[in-house]
């Protein structure tokens, strides 16, 4: 599996300070996606076990969840990597253009985001979003913590609604 970028993310789960990998080999090339140099799987770099363990203590006193943008078609590698994560104390998220995934990978999972892209419709942040973003834990639908009327990332940083 391998990843084209990772960064510290502050909006991709609500109130966690996530390390973020966008993996690569995503099949759906939804129209308008704002990372089409996700879909070719040759590109990026190789996400290992250790190099990914190596990360996880880098950043340990900064994060408090590890977030996947895709890679749900390398299942057994992910679940592998949610499995390292959450033994070093980490939550776990998955961003995927799917309806939903198995539930072996849920298993794995503290947070999913489902749903294709679909431009008319917009991301988590419209009202009119077919996405969803989940709590797999507490089985809530926290797409409020999106929109500038229901949460955090509606804000600015002076705290007025954008």
């Amino acid at each position: 599996m391998n990843y084209s970028s990772m960064q510290l993310t502050f909006q991709e789960v609500p109130e966690e300070i996530s390390l973020s990998f966008l993996i690569t080999g995503c099949q759906l090339r939804c129209p308008g996606c704002h990372s089409p140099d996700s879909w070719n799987p040759l590109k990026g770099t190789k996400l290992s076990p250790s190099h990914f363990s190596d990360l996880l203590t880098k950043y340990a006193k900064v994060i408090t969840c590890v977030c996947f943008l895709g890679g749900e078609w390398e299942e057994t590698q992910l679940q592998e990597f949610c499995r390292i994560a959450r033994a070093k104390g980490f939550k776990t998220c998955l961003y995927t253009g799917l309806d939903d995934v198995s539930q072996t990978l849920k298993d794995e999972l503290d947070f999913l985001k489902t749903g294709r892209f679909i431009q008319e419709l917009g991301g988590l942040s419209s009202p009119t979003t077919n996405q969803k973003f989940m709590d797999l834990k507490n089985k809530k639908c926290l797409n409020h913590y999106f929109t500038a009327q229901g949460g955090l990332y509606g804000q600015t940083q002076r705290g007025a609604t954008a």
